[in-house]
């Protein structure tokens, strides 16, 4: 699977942006989906993850009341509303996509199997 990540930009402190990620080939409904995002000097940190049938999701401490993940299996694309934005969500934010059927959502970037190209996000304060 091919993961196309856009939606990025600027936005002032409390603005809001929503990233697509749109996914190439079959089967994206059985891809368990998630948002990364690694600042400059930072550790890739997970944002958000979804299951198939977008029964279940996860949510970082630090997004938790204000981003929140979606799918549109239909369209094979994955979402991420972001609200209240922070200078601290700086960041180049990543999906991810992984094929593996678990019985709990994977946090780890390590799990992941396909990755798309990032789409940089900046607020300014």
């Amino acid at each position: 699977v091919q993961l196309q990540a856009s939606g990025g930009g600027l936005v002032q402190a409390g603005g809001s942006l929503r990233l697509s990620c749109a996914a190439s080939g079959r089967a994206f409904s059985t891809y368990v989906m998630g948002w990364f995002r690694q600042a400059p000097g930072k550790e890739r940190e997970v944002v958000a993850v979804i299951s198939r049938r977008s029964g279940s999701t996860y949510y970082a401490d630090s997004v938790k009341g204000r981003f929140t993940i979606s799918r549109d299996n239909a369209k094979n694309t994955v979402y991420l509303q972001m609200n209240s934005l922070k200078p601290a969500d700086t960041a180049v934010y990543f999906c991810a996509a992984d094929p593996r059927e678990l019985k709990w959502l994977p946090v780890a970037g390590s799990e992941y199997s396909y990755w798309g190209q990032g789409t940089q996000v900046t607020v300014s304060s």
